[in-house]
């Protein structure tokens, strides 16, 4: 974790616009690959991470697939309903408005909470608290020639910022998980995105939300409630209790829009093979060889055995492929698994002696 004396650099501040909001925001981010206090915000991510995603599994969605595993389990479960409304809010600003003594006292309670012996391997949470104030008390960077010092929150571009903006999250948002849960309902969230079903009035909902909203005066939320609604990239649909769901796209992310001009209500493997279309597309736009996307595309419905999908859309056999798909663990979660072990050893990316090799 020591710094490099003759590659240290101080961090800089650079902006990234998000076009796919309104008025096209800036997103800052500290550049501080080569800081100080680099080695130790990674070390304490590597460290803790594992042990905040072990708790908070349950409510935590690692991608669009675990969300429509909930979906479909809460739908089999027989608690979808015509009256079923999907919310989705997320939080402003949330790694630069946490307040460095309010995160670092939540991070100390959920630490003595959650570590038996009071350490992981042989460091104590004295030692892993020592680590999180230097972190956050050298958030030191460059912008148009002039030196700050952040005293708000973490650095974006600063790996241990996420970790700890996660666990004051799920300090803050337990109410909401014990309302949720007693009412069946999913509540999951994705860093500073959550998304909850309800079966609640629009009175009701909203009141709820607007207690959350002054819960916390460092967390402000903006919320929306829908039938049919985006979150991550899923589109997900109600349609008289009747689930639906499908790729959303961010029109920002994409090469092309794809045309659909056909007023007929279409089934779900036919949005499904619109998929596979602006794949196909997306592929040709960016000069792949049409036969290494043939290729790859007869490739994966032969591995599934669902060539008659590919060929001619055979809705029964789609249905069993997207319930083989859908239920086989990503590559994420399989990385997780490993990394979420006995939260009182030391994770073994940790335990290598030898220094961190910046190629590999």
């Amino acid at each position: 974790m020591s710094p490099k004396i003759d590659s240290l650099e101080l961090a800089h501040l650079h902006f990234i616009p998000k076009p796919h909001k309104p008025d096209t925001p800036l997103r800052p981010i500290v550049a501080a690959i080569h800081a100080p206090a680099t080695e130790i915000s990674k070390f304490l991510n590597d460290l803790l991470a594992p042990i905040f995603l072990r708790v908070a599994r349950q409510t935590t969605f690692i991608n669009g697939i675990d969300l429509v595993r909930a979906l479909e389990k809460y739908a089999a479960n027989g608690h979808l309903k015509p009256t079923t409304l999907f919310i989705t809010f997320d939080v402003e600003n949330l790694y630069t408005m946490i307040p460095r003594q309010g995160a670092l006292e939540v991070l100390l309670q959920f630490l003595e909470r959650n570590l038996r012996n009071n350490k992981i391997g042989t460091l104590r949470i004295d030692d892993i608290m020592r680590m999180a104030r230097l972190v956050l008390d050298t958030n030191i960077f460059v912008y148009e020639k002039k030196h700050h010092r952040q005293i708000r929150g973490g650095a974006m571009g600063s790996t241990f910022t996420q970790t700890l903006a996660n666990i004051y999250m799920l300090h803050w948002e337990q109410q909401l998980m014990h309302d949720q849960q007693a009412d069946r309902e999913i509540y999951g969230r994705y860093i500073d995105d959550v998304f909850m079903t309800t079966n609640l009035t629009h009175d009701q909902l909203k009141a709820k939300l607007e207690n959350a909203h002054r819960k916390d005066p460092n967390i402000r939320i903006s919320y929306s409630i829908q039938s049919t609604i985006d979150f991550l990239d899923v589109t997900v649909s109600n349609e008289g209790d009747h689930l639906k769901t499908s790729i959303f796209h961010k029109s920002a992310a994409e090469p092309y829009v794809l045309p659909y001009t056909s007023d007929h209500p279409r089934h779900v493997f036919q949005d499904f093979d619109m998929e596979r279309i602006h794949i196909d597309l997306s592929f040709l736009l960016n000069e792949y060889p049409p036969s290494f996307i043939s290729k790859h595309f007869h490739r994966f419905f032969e591995i599934n055995q669902a060539m008659s999908v590919f060929e001619r859309l055979d809705s029964q056999v789609y249905r069993q492929l997207h319930q083989q798909l859908l239920h086989k663990p990503t590559r994420r979660e399989q990385q997780l698994q490993q990394a979420t072990g006995d939260i009182d050893v030391l994770p073994e990316v940790l335990q290598r002696k030898t220094p961190w090799d910046s190629n590999v």
